[in-house]
């Protein structure tokens, strides 16, 4: 089980570094088979084409939200935590993401009928959020005025909305900066004072 996953996210990884390096159009079916090194019929048993590696960029967020929460002290207060993990994402997204492909994403959202991974409640995202937000309000740094469920639901919405800014802006400025100034103040409406 282990070695399948370690498999899959090798076509994953491939898959975005070769979107960042060329562009998703100019990517090929073979490009991602060979600089992930596996056969084609492994390729095929993960996914359907290259269009179904879209839907991956939930993992590739979730593992760059494990990669920083390691690098995060312990003792952070939940706040910074949470400004931490938005700053440093976002960083990873300005540099690492077409912001073109990743506003197409966030617009298919919108008519798409089929559940996108990104909206996932069951992944590690959504559950990291959950639990610190539990554990800012059980220590008095959060809000009880609104549940967990509340909580993480806003967060979300107020990362998102400077994703879609930054995109719909067509990148001309720093999504990392952006956020390290927005968010704190957004978000800030829900620490207690």
């Amino acid at each position: 089980m282990v070695k399948k996953q370690i498999l899959k996210n090798r076509i994953i990884e491939a898959a975005w570094e070769l979107f960042e390096e060329k562009g998703y159009e100019a990517t090929t079916m073979n490009d991602i088979i060979e600089k992930a090194q596996v056969a084609r019929g492994s390729f095929y048993y993960y996914f359907k084409g290259k269009e179904s590696l879209l839907d991956t960029l939930a993992t590739v967020f979730d593992n760059k939200y494990r990669e920083i929460m390691e690098e995060i002290p312990s003792g952070t207060s939940v706040f910074n935590t949470l400004m931490i993990l938005n700053f440093e994402t976002h960083t990873f997204i300005e540099k690492h993401i077409d912001h073109k492909l990743l506003g197409n994403m966030y617009a298919s959202q919108l008519t798409n009928t089929e559940a996108s991974k990104l909206l996932d409640k069951d992944r590690y995202y959504f559950t990291l959020l959950g639990e610190l937000l539990e554990a800012g309000q059980a220590n008095g740094e959060i809000t009880t005025e609104f549940s967990v469920s509340e909580l993480v639901n806003n967060y979300v919405i107020l990362e998102r909305a400077l994703v879609s800014d930054w995109c719909m802006k067509n990148g001309s400025f720093s999504l990392a900066e952006y956020s390290k100034k927005y968010m704190p103040l957004f978000f800030g409406e829900f620490r207690v004072k």
